[in-house]
């Protein structure tokens, strides 16, 4: 507990931890890494929200940032604790905390006289800068401090209501008081949602541009990878009339639709991680799947286009429906593995990550394997079906199937071949979308 005069001051378990930590290296100025790594060890965030934070224990404090009493900010380092009377006693259990009042969240002169009008025409305003979003951010948590349901009944329909209401949605997670903010059934709601997602992608933009590059690179090493070992495998299979040649030409086809499916999947999910807290695992299932079934209906129509345009080949290429199976099972694999991570984009490290990546490589691989046992080839039986329709093709994957005990390039081989794509796709973007900075 936080208790000051008597009376507990409310902050969110990683404030509170911020605000611990702190304390504890009151010795020295702690590094914004450092503090990254410890109190959000489990998710990324972007530099707003350290900054936040430390706003956030300021005012609780009734600290100055100019003239700091408790946390002084070290230019490009970090911050650093510099109350000296700091004792350290055995904790008897017998706090009495007394009740709260308003004014022990630090208002304002001009906010006492009227608290709610004063900060409802701040949050109201159109920002000019960096430094007025964060005012509007701090507005926001004060009027939930006074109160969240008489804030919005005071909001009403007032000019820009539907963005105030989404700032004080966005910051009731970084409240400690905070109540609810419903959007359905309330002035505007789809001006509001709409307000939310601008407000959530402006924040989070760098951290998800990072994760979609992240994904984007795991999907396509992985696409290499498992290129390249089928080809080798190919060339070596008895009867096989492969060429060594064939090994990079499958490796390029795997990087490029791994890369391409990992850039659409890891979109989906980074955009639907940073807008969706409430809703989160259908957030990440519709937007993985979306994603992947947007991608894989581009492949699906360019390849019919290029190979009939190209070398007079009709073949029926899926793409889209496939696209849309796997990335809805990367999409739960990875929500369902990632359920207890809060405040930001997942990043789990040592034991838990490679939970994570196991989960969507088992999730993308079963997703597969059903797409398989459907009939529908992913790019392995792709390529397979395509080389049949060609004259002279050494990449007809027959000996595959007859290294396996079929015959033919058969239903066993298909599923061997999709379930082993899938699961080294899921395994590359998990591994892509959980890389720490």
């Amino acid at each position: 507990m936080l208790v000051r005069n008597g009376r507990q001051q409310p902050l969110i378990p990683r404030y509170f931890d911020l605000l611990v930590f702190l304390i504890e290296r009151r010795g020295e100025a702690v590094h914004r890494r450092d503090i990254f790594d410890r109190i959000w060890s489990d998710v990324v965030v972007s530099d707003s929200a350290l900054s936040q934070a430390i706003r956030t224990i300021r005012r609780v404090l009734g600290d100055d940032s100019r003239e700091p009493r408790f946390v002084r900010t070290v230019s490009r380092h970090g911050y650093r604790f510099v109350f000296a009377d700091v004792v350290e006693e055995e904790d008897e259990d017998d706090w009495q905390v007394a009740e709260e009042t308003l004014a022990d969240h630090g208002a304002s002169p001009e906010a006492a006289l009227e608290p709610y009008e004063a900060l409802l025409q701040r949050v109201t305003r159109l920002a000019a800068s960096a430094t007025e979003e964060e005012e509007q951010r701090e507005a926001a948590e004060l009027l939930h401090a006074l109160g969240t349901s008489e804030a919005l009944r005071r909001l009403g329909t007032r000019p820009r209501h539907a963005f105030a209401r989404a700032l004080l949605r966005d910051t009731r997670w970084d409240a400690a008081e905070a109540g609810a903010v419903p959007i359905l059934g309330e002035p505007a709601p789809l001006a509001t949602a709409r307000e939310l997602v601008s407000l959530r992608l402006r924040r989070a933009a760098a951290v998800a541009a990072a994760r979609w590059a992240g994904a984007s690179i795991g999907g396509g090493l992985a696409g290499l990878l498992g290129g390249a070992a089928g080809g080798l495998i190919l060339t070596v299979a008895p009867n096989s009339v492969a060429s060594f040649a064939v090994i990079p030409v499958l490796a390029v086809i795997g990087a490029c639709c791994g890369a391409a499916g990992g850039a659409a999947v890891g979109a989906g999910l980074s955009v639907a991680e940073s807008i969706m807290r409430s809703r989160r695992a259908i957030a990440l299932f519709c937007g993985a799947a979306l994603g992947g079934g947007l991608a894989g209906s581009a492949v699906q129509w360019l390849s019919r286009w290029s190979l009939a345009a190209l070398v007079g080949v009709n073949v029926d290429t899926g793409g889209g429906l496939e696209g849309l199976a796997i990335g809805g099972a990367a999409g739960l694999g990875y929500s369902v593995a990632t359920s207890h991570s809060e405040g930001g984009l997942a990043a789990p490290r040592g034991r838990r990550r490679l939970v994570v990546t196991g989960v969507t490589a088992a999730a993308c691989g079963l997703a597969a394997l059903a797409l398989a046992l459907a009939g529908r080839p992913l790019v392995g039986g792709t390529i397979h079906f395509i080389a049949q329709t060609s004259v002279g093709s050494q990449a007809a994957l027959t000996p595959l199937g007859r290294l396996i005990g079929e015959p033919d390039f058969g239903p066993l081989t298909a599923a061997l071949i999709a379930t082993s794509e899938g699961a080294l796709f899921g395994l590359g973007l998990a591994l892509g979308l959980t890389r720490r900075p």
